[in-house]
């Protein structure tokens, strides 16, 4: 296995972290606390968890189980986040932690066994692990935000109504290769 793997999973979590991005840009405070019923969690409780969640599993990630002593995952879930401004401090935190780990990593590495919960998983499970916990629940976080703003919402992807124009643009182009990503994230 090449670095490829390594570079496409971190385009792809980039990825998701900017639709989070995206979504709290167009959001109100209250909007981030907002819950449909006692069942559901409000995005700042889904942010408080993959927090909690990243922390973990990325600090000391070659050495030590991702399930970390000091974790109350328990906890994640009773939402203590006062602000938009403390939700998006624990947002990038937690990213922070979980890119310092994915970019310190190499093809080495991939094959290397880790645990979470006393449980084996090579590099890659892992991170694959992560790769579809983490859509999950950026999803949610979308999902949330389409809710709350209604007709107010700007589509993250491809509008609704536009995808015969957008697949025109994108055949009217020469064959090529490039991360499917590529258009959706923002240069930096």
């Amino acid at each position: 296995m090449t670095n490829d793997y390594l570079q496409s999973v971190i385009k792809q979590f980039e990825y998701y972290k900017q639709l989070g991005d995206k979504t709290f840009q167009q959001l109100s405070e209250e909007q981030l606390f907002w819950e449909y019923n006692i069942e559901s969690n409000s995005i700042a409780t889904i942010v408080k968890h993959l927090w909690g969640n990243m922390l973990s599993r990325w600090t000391d990630f070659l050495t030590s189980d991702g399930e970390k002593e000091w974790r109350n995952r328990d906890a994640e879930f009773e939402n203590d986040i006062q602000s938009k401004q403390d939700l998006l401090n624990k947002w990038n935190e937690g990213w922070q932690c979980f890119f310092a780990a994915l970019n310190s990593l190499t093809t080495a590495d991939l094959t290397k066994e880790i645990y979470i919960r006393n449980q084996g998983h090579t590099v890659t499970e892992a991170i694959n692990r992560q790769l579809a916990h983490y859509p999950y629940h950026i999803g949610q976080i979308v999902f949330i935000g389409k809710m709350v703003c209604n007709e107010g919402w700007t589509s993250l992807s491809i509008p609704k109504g536009n995808s015969s124009a957008f697949n025109a643009d994108k055949f009217s182009q020469p064959k090529h290769k490039e991360h499917f990503t590529a258009e959706f994230i923002s240069k930096k």
